[in-house]
């Protein structure tokens, strides 16, 4: 059972740093977790795979996105999936921060501590 629906924004969010260049924030539903990437120009590149399929949305900026042997020029509104396993990294574009919203579902367990501020709201969530 969850608590109350909480209103947030992405603004005020707990963030991390990832890497210089790249932060992110992360919010969640029952089975569902959204983790907003601020991707900053000049930022070191990481491709990676790992094995969860991931909904890439991108919500402002401009950046090439690489999946295996796929480039794709992106920009605001882009929506691109990424299937599992697959090798994939984001390169800003220009002047300005890429924004990009990822999907996944089920929510990925090793990014329950970018959600541990909705503890209140969901049982499975760790306290901070």
């Amino acid at each position: 059972m969850t608590a109350k629906t909480q209103m947030y924004n992405w603004d005020t969010l707990p963030s991390e740093e990832v890497r210089p260049g790249v932060t992110r924030s992360g919010f969640r539903g029952e089975k569902v977790l959204l983790v907003m990437n601020r991707l900053e120009p000049g930022m070191d590149l990481h491709p990676h795979r790992h094995p969860f399929e991931q909904v890439l949305y991108i919500v402002s900026g401009h950046a090439q996105v690489h999946v295996d042997d796929d480039v794709f020029d992106v920009g605001p509104g882009s929506l691109i999936r990424i299937p599992p396993n697959a090798l994939h990294y984001a390169e800003p574009v220009g002047d300005e921060p890429c924004l990009n919203l990822d999907v996944f579902a089920p929510i990925r367990e090793d990014y329950r501590h970018l959600i541990e501020y909705q503890s209140e709201e969901f049982t499975d969530t760790p306290a901070p």
